[in-house]
């Protein structure tokens, strides 16, 4: 769930590494190799054709560079002209360093969602954490993180909560358990600013936030997190997340399912005003 946003580079000469390759490159970079290696043709053989070095023909078919038109039109031309390679070459993006690879796709999605609806079991949920949250998370992460790459997902994490404000007229639904709220990750006073942030990020009228309570039981949600979201052509997706990985979901029969349990334990939680008051009284007892 680390999120973090950027990238730069260039497959001219012997151009800038991505920073964090991402999939559309890797995919691209393996469509050439397969066709490089169809044609007969070793990376130097290959390099010599496209007028590029073996470097930069391998870093390419990795993933790890940015391919220039001059590097896809001469591919083209090397390797039979089927048009292939122009055409995904307008799908290339850049990688988003810090954004774990299996989540990519859900964030660009969030981007254009028509509503987003959020279950969390085990943390605040990332549009509602304290920069102080964040840092104790991605400081706790193993592997350990350097400086950089700490300092960089914070920052993008934060910048990605701006959702809340800047989409003012789609609903943003998250329901967390209590047990979340309670946890303590560092003194009273982060506490207090956690607690803060949650009830400043949930004050918009478009976004709604219920407690599940301790004192709720058992429910149907319990097989872990999960998040969903309706896209502007109307079609409903999920995604569920765990250790290292994480999964789309698209299927309409399970999505459907997901959607029940979501609707279900909305149900079984206290109302957005009831749950304003609980993030009051827990303030209250730091």
């Amino acid at each position: 769930m680390t999120v973090v946003e950027g990238g730069a580079g260039r497959a001219g000469g012997d151009g800038e590494r991505e920073p964090d390759p991402s999939d559309s490159l890797r995919t691209f970079g393996a469509v050439v190799q397969a066709l490089r290696e169809h044609a007969g043709l070793s990376r130097l053989e290959f390099g010599a054709r496209v007028r590029f070095s073996k470097h930069t023909v391998e870093s390419v078919e990795l993933g790890r560079r940015m391919p220039d038109v001059a590097f896809v039109e001469r591919a083209e031309g090397a390797l039979g002209n089927t048009g292939a390679l122009r055409k995904a070459a307008k799908h290339l993006t850049r990688g988003e360093p810090g954004l774990a690879a299996w989540f990519r796709r859900w964030a660009r999605l969030e981007k254009t969602a028509v509503s987003l609806y959020t279950y969390e079991c085990r943390l605040v949920p990332g549009l509602l954490q304290s920069e102080a949250y964040a840092r104790a998370l991605f400081e706790n992460h193993v592997p350990l993180l350097t400086d950089e790459q700490l300092e960089a997902q914070v920052t993008a994490r934060l910048d990605r909560q701006k959702m809340l404000r800047t989409r003012p007229h789609v609903p943003f639904s998250f329901i967390v358990e209590e047990h979340v709220l309670r946890r303590r990750f560092d003194s009273a006073a982060k506490m207090r600013d956690l607690l803060d942030r949650v009830l400043e990020q949930t004050r918009p009228r478009n976004v709604k936030l219920q407690i599940v309570p301790l004192e709720a039981g058992l429910h149907p949600c319990l097989d872990g997190p999960v998040r969903l979201l309706e896209t502007p052509e109307g079609r409903r997706l999920a995604y569920s997340e765990g250790q290292e990985s994480g999964r789309l979901i698209t299927d309409p029969k399970e999505v459907s399912l997901l959607h029940q349990r979501y609707d279900t334990l909305r149900s079984l939680a206290l109302t957005p005003q009831e749950s304003r008051g609980l993030l009051e009284r827990l303030r209250g007892e730091l």
